[in-house]
């Protein structure tokens, strides 16, 4: 996992995210709905968002519960400029890698929407922001399951590895109570196989990828694409979202 590739791509990306980005606002509208059945606006609550991005989740959550502080944190320096509209003296913006960034204050929640796939040790994420967390504070998120982008790992040979449901549960379990927990399949249409690598470069996901393309390479990766996963009209891209909502316990 190299960090500073992945924060280049990203920053490149920061633009273009926003309009690209349909998967990951499909992701953030159902977390932020799943979210209020669970957490009621109160005045006061100190939030903290991880991997904020240009701010799709970050606003959804501003008018969801009103929060008297959030902190939005994101790896990439480059997405304060994409934030300027929702941060003032309430909602701070902090440039910084999550897994090791010193945060010094305690959160009533702390949420993160697409970006835990890319930390090197999750689990040691979950428990330092057991750490964080006020007494039964919430920590929310999302994730990906081994089927994310399936079909680009399958040809190329490259991916993000991912963890199951019930891994990911396991992982939880001995520090939150486990209040929501549920993963779906999104099927993406795309004209051809260019337009898929478009995409994700143009939403900054391509940070694990070193290799250039060739044009033989990409000739031979256009031409398998069309034929295990559509054909010369339309081909898919698969997403696999896992949510969770879990509870602080006392340990």
């Amino acid at each position: 996992m190299n960090k500073e590739l992945i924060t280049r791509r990203f920053a490149k990306a920061s633009v273009s995210y926003e309009k690209e980005a349909t998967v990951q606002r499909q992701i953030a509208a159902k977390m932020t709905s799943v979210l209020s059945k669970y957490i009621h606006p109160e005045k006061g609550k100190k939030l903290l968002e991880i991997g904020c991005g240009t701010g799709i989740f970050s606003r959804m959550l501003i008018n969801l519960l009103q929060p008297g502080q959030m902190l939005l944190n994101d790896i990439c320096p480059e997405m304060h400029e994409q934030l300027k509209d929702i941060v003032n003296d309430q909602i701070r913006f902090q440039a910084g890698d999550a897994e090791t960034y010193p945060f010094n204050e305690k959160y009533d929640i702390i949420a993160s929407c697409s970006a835990i796939q890319w930390f090197r040790e999750p689990e040691a994420f979950f428990a330092r922001m057991h750490r964080l967390l006020t007494t039964e504070g919430i920590l929310a998120f999302s994730t990906f399951g081994n089927d994310n982008m399936k079909e680009v790992t399958t040809l190329t040979g490259q991916g993000l590895s991912y963890f199951s449901r019930e891994i990911l549960k396991k992982k939880l379990t001995d520090r939150y109570k486990l209040l929501y927990v549920s993963e779906e399949k999104i099927i993406n249409l795309f004209n051809s196989p260019k337009d898929v690598l478009y995409h994700l470069k143009r939403t900054g996901v391509t940070g694990i990828r070193q290799q250039p393309w060739t044009r033989t390479r990409l000739i031979r990766f256009c031409n398998e694409y069309c034929t295990r996963y559509g054909n010369r009209e339309e081909v898919i891209l698969t997403y696999h979202p896992m949510y969770i909502i879990a509870q602080k316990k006392k340990i």
